[in-house]
């Protein structure tokens, strides 16, 4: 009875005039679209996934996207390749991301840099993360530790600051560029305090911490999976760490606030997201992947042996990011009101 009744209105359509003929083509055209997107849905996916980082490997960034990389890999029976493309703090990458098809296999993997507070640093950005970016979820919120130089002889935050206070630009920080995480944190600890100093800009984190285990720079502030090994292994000196409270890995590190500084409460969130128009079902399926990637051993082990908090249930997926997000860009805005855009 359906094949007839499909017969009949098929035989019709010639009586029915041009204006429905018209009216049909664009139908059928656009239910053959839902097909595909359905069915590819349905098998996605069938070929290994690029996950872009857009920074340059050893940052903590690049660190935790191979963890969850690897996890999700097994998820959802492909793998996750991560590729690094670092350049324009992060922007480099993004854009790269967002110029993709669609489709689901290529991925970012990235922070609140490029993925909020850019917008409000650079007049010249060509994206909008909370338009241009499908949220998939948050991966985690670390905590931020200042590290000195053994060379510079700093064993606390109050003579740190006191030597910023004193000699201004002559105390440096290294950073992974402009308007990665290390490059906000340090400029957000001058807006405290109000104190100077020389921001170095390095391409990467690697090169930057680099020179800080060589005494090349006086100070890096940057994220606990980052700095905290290289502290434990005597290469640096943790002076404190960002948070309400201490973190078990390093019970004897003092919070900012117990140092002296306790405006300082910046956190390092990583997420992942997708270009705007990657089909709703293939994204669902990126969400629950990552969802139990979060919840496996091999994540909570090594996130926790990097001081790396694991997101609760209600801070994950698209909605509580894109909400982040939404924050984190006017946040930025309100802090670095007067920084202007650099090439």
């Amino acid at each position: 009875m359906i094949t007839t009744r499909i017969a009949m209105s098929r035989a019709h359509l010639p009586i029915l005039g041009g204006n429905m003929l018209r009216l049909a083509k664009p139908l059928l055209a656009l239910g053959l679209t839902l097909a595909s997107f359905s069915s590819t849905a349905q098998t996605y996916p069938t070929r290994p996934i690029t996950m872009i980082v857009p920074f340059a490997p050893g940052g903590t960034t690049d660190v935790l996207a191979r963890i969850v990389a690897e996890a999700m890999g097994q998820q959802l029976g492909q793998n996750v390749i991560v590729e690094n493309v670092g350049g324009a703090g992060g922007r480099t990458g993004t854009e790269r991301v967002i110029r993709v098809t669609p489709d689901g296999y290529t991925i970012l993997f990235a922070n609140m840099g490029p993925m909020a507070a850019s917008k409000a640093l650079f007049k010249d950005q060509r994206y909008d993360p909370r338009t241009d970016l499908a949220p998939i979820g948050i991966v985690s919120d670390v905590p931020m530790i200042i590290a000195a130089s053994k060379k510079s002889g700093v064993t606390d935050l109050k003579t740190f600051l006191g030597r910023m206070k004193e000699q201004g630009d002559a105390v440096t920080f290294g950073t992974a560029g402009y308007g990665a995480t290390s490059d906000l944190a340090p400029n957000l600890l001058l807006h405290l305090t109000k104190f100077k100093a020389t921001i170095v800009p390095y391409q990467g984190a690697g090169p930057a911490i680099r020179d800080l285990t060589g005494g090349f720079v006086d100070g890096v502030i940057d994220q606990t999976a980052t700095l905290l090994p290289l502290d434990q292994g005597g290469a640096v000196k943790a002076l404190a760490v960002s948070g309400g409270a201490r973190i078990p890995q390093a019970p004897t590190l003092p919070t900012f606030a117990e140092a002296g500084l306790p405006d300082f409460t910046m956190t390092v969130w990583n997420a992942i997201a997708a270009p705007q128009a990657t089909p709703p079902a293939i994204l669902e399926r990126l969400v629950a992947a990552l969802d139990a990637s979060l919840d496996g051993p091999v994540v909570q082990k090594r996130f926790e042996e990097l001081a790396v908090p694991v997101p609760p249930k209600s801070a994950r997926g698209p909605k509580p990011l894109a909400a982040l997000v939404s924050v984190e860009v006017e946040r930025w805005a309100t802090v670095f009101k007067e920084a202007q855009a650099k090439p």
